[in-house]
């Protein structure tokens, strides 16, 4: 089940985010979360789901908020998607990100951005499975366990933004 996150889902998100940031390449983040963060990430992202296994346990997670701040990015934004090991190849990604690309389009946004690291291949494969395409590749930018990796940044054009009506 796919549903809105609410604040008692923090300490769940944390134990499937925090191993990602802690041993992983997938984001160039060293600095974990802390409950009081992600209760308030909740809070304000326009749009923070998670994935509910059959035991109603959250298996994943997906938000977005605007790419930059400013005006001319309010159509815009970039997400962030993140599953437990045991929910991966199980569709519950594909899932979540329809959701989120959904509610997306019913709000006006025009584009959907990921930023995954060069590091992550599942990554890459995901999001192009899901009709995203590599725009830019930026080298060297990101720096963790001691080398330097590359972004790269992927968009989904969800449609003309003039009117979120559409």
């Amino acid at each position: 089940m796919i549903r809105p996150a609410r604040k008692e889902d923090a300490t769940a998100v944390l134990a499937i985010q925090n191993p990602i940031i802690r041993d992983t390449a997938v984001t160039f983040t060293s600095l974990e979360k802390t409950e009081a963060e992600i209760v308030a990430a909740i809070a304000a992202a326009p749009c923070f789901l998670v994935a509910e296994d059959d035991a109603g346990r959250v298996a994943g997670f997906v938000s977005y908020d605007q790419f930059r701040k400013g005006p001319g990015y309010a159509r815009t934004m970039e997400h962030s998607i993140v599953l437990a090991p045991d929910a991966r190849g199980q569709g519950t990604g594909r899932l979540l990100i329809e959701a989120a690309l959904d509610r997306a389009r019913r709000t006006g946004v025009g584009s959907m951005w990921a930023g995954v690291s060069g590091e992550n291949a599942a990554g890459l494969a995901f999001h192009a499975r899901a009709g995203f395409e590599e725009v830019a590749r930026l080298p060297s930018v990101g720096f963790k366990f001691g080398r330097w990796m590359d972004l790269i940044l992927m968009r989904k054009w969800l449609g003309d933004a003039g009117d979120a009506s559409d």
